[in-house]
């Protein structure tokens, strides 16, 4: 039964909160945003037509509560709610609360997201329909001597992970027999901290693994189409930093057999809504199920890019209960696209977390860039969230031309009064592994140093402007001292604009 939808919550803030709300817009749909403490008068408040107060800085206290988001909604009378990604957006009471409140909630039902959330459930399921995983436990870890002999059958390395929850909390490398007791325990009270359910799973660990993802997109009819893949393998501590589509290392037959695969896991367990298939790939091209994110993913504008599709709107339509206005060979992908993950960490100390004011923030542009950005200029950023400031996406028609635009969108992405990701970005664009396009997961471990980073050099016109802040600074302060600090800087920022010296 098709319903319109005229007015939605957005559950969720910074950057995909607005990127919601600017597809809502076009499609003429009002918008109500919601703000914590820490929040108040921040970008995504100000692009929504109504913002809700909900509640303290601590996400536990305001964005996860589902009793304030839901009066939120009926205070306002939006009939639809967007959960974005994080937070409540893979939760399945709270798509089942909606349901009960008669609230529309953008994203498949309850059932999907209990099915595909439970790594253990998602995993039996996924072999019944004949879809390749990893050899290791069928079920959660019961008997630490079975876990045992199973891990001496498939052999070591195996790697250890949270039957409830993803993310990369609860996960384990174990590279040894001798090591298997202490990791099976760190597993699981990492699992029990992250989820409260310290139920683990063990699985083979695959060599020179490539995290391949496939975007599906089902309607309330019983169709399922996919948008093609995107390769997610620069990682650090199993997050996604950058992401690309097409994969550079899938080649066309592998592409077709892993797209008919992530439909038929979509089809098991009758999935509507956007959705993605995770898999990885062993340096044979051996591809296995590796979970579903039952949401919209972070890296979703690549797949915009090069297929031309906006999948918030296909979001929209479906919940409106409408069919899909596209058959699969309509979706055709050109071009390639890539996305860098901006956020407040310090890549020279292990990608810590940054705290303080946006003293400058300028983003770039031009042909084939786009920045989904969730700040502003004079903002605080502080530890409460999730450090990711923005998205920086570009296209090109080919790989070799996207990578160079990336590597110049870096260089005039402007940020001060915080330490950022984007020299590692830039680093990852320059290195020979990365443009060759046959990396892996083990791209950090095994290319990555602060060393190797800190004599990327900087293009001209940047030098001259951070000489420029120099002068301007060290003439302000009349101290010099201070201005041998911020040259410091100026070395090791590879395009950056810092004004806070590494500790």
């Amino acid at each position: 039964m098709e319903k319109k939808i005229t007015k939605v919550l957005v559950a969720n803030r910074g950057e995909i909160a607005i990127r919601v709300m600017r597809t809502c817009r076009e499609l003429g749909i009002k918008t109500v945003a919601v703000y914590s403490d820490a929040d108040k008068g921040v970008l995504h408040t100000l692009a929504a037509d109504e913002a809700v107060h909900i509640g303290p800085a601590a996400s536990k206290e305001s964005y996860l509560v589902i009793d304030k988001i839901i009066d939120a909604a009926k205070k306002t009378g939006a009939d639809a709610i967007h959960p974005g990604y994080g937070f409540l957006s893979e939760n399945a009471s709270f798509s089942k609360r909606c349901e009960a409140e008669g609230i529309i909630f953008i994203g498949p039902s309850a059932e999907s997201i209990t099915m595909m959330g439970d790594k253990t459930k998602a995993r039996e399921l996924m072999i019944k329909h004949g879809v390749p995983v990893p050899p290791g436990l069928q079920t959660a870890l019961h008997d630490i001597e079975e876990a045992r002999t199973i891990a001496d059958e498939i052999g070591y390395p195996v790697l250890v992970k949270a039957a409830a929850g993803g993310g990369g909390k609860g996960m384990r490398i174990i590279e040894k027999p001798s090591d298997f007791d202490s990791g099976i325990r760190a597993a699981k009270s990492e699992a029990l901290n992250a989820f409260g359910d310290d139920r683990v799973y063990v699985e083979k660990y695959l060599e020179e693994p490539h995290h391949i993802e496939f975007q599906v997109i089902g309607d309330m009819h019983g169709n399922v189409l996919h948008v093609y893949d995107r390769e997610c393998s620069i990682q650090r501590r199993h997050q996604k930093v950058v992401e690309e589509a097409p994969s550079a290392y899938v080649d066309d037959n592998l592409r077709a057999r892993m797209a008919e695969t992530a439909v038929l896991a979509a089809k098991a367990c009758n999935y509507y809504g956007a959705g993605t298939i995770e898999f990885l790939v062993d340096k044979h091209k051996n591809y296995y199920f590796l979970e579903m994110n039952t949401r919209l993913q972070v890296e979703h504008p690549v797949t915009e890019f090069i297929s031309g599709l906006d999948l918030v709107a296909l979001q929209i339509l479906v919940a409106e209960g409408k069919p899909l206005p596209l058959k699969q060979d309509e979706i055709q992908h050109r071009g390639h696209s890539i996305e860098c993950r901006i956020s407040a960490e310090d890549p020279f100390e292990n990608f810590m977390p940054s705290t303080g004011t946006l003293t400058r923030y300028r983003l770039p542009s031009g042909p084939g860039v786009r920045v989904d950005s969730g700040v502003t200029e004079g903002q605080a950023v502080s530890i409460n969230y999730d450090p990711m400031l923005a998205k920086l996406i570009v296209y090109a028609e080919t790989r070799e031309a996207a990578i160079s635009r990336m590597i110049r969108a870096l260089e005039e992405y402007q940020i001060s009064g915080i330490l950022t990701t984007i020299p590692f970005c830039k680093y990852v664009m320059e290195h020979e592994v990365f443009q060759s396009g046959v990396y892996d997961t083990h791209f950090v471990k095994d290319h990555f140093t602060v060393e190797a980073m800190q004599k990327s050099p900087l293009k001209d016109e940047t030098k001259f402007a951070l000489a420029t802040l120099v002068r301007a600074f060290a003439e302000k302060t009349k101290a010099g001292s201070t201005t041998e600090l911020v040259e410091t800087h100026a070395e090791n920022s590879n395009g950056t604009w810092w004004s806070k010296r590494r500790a």
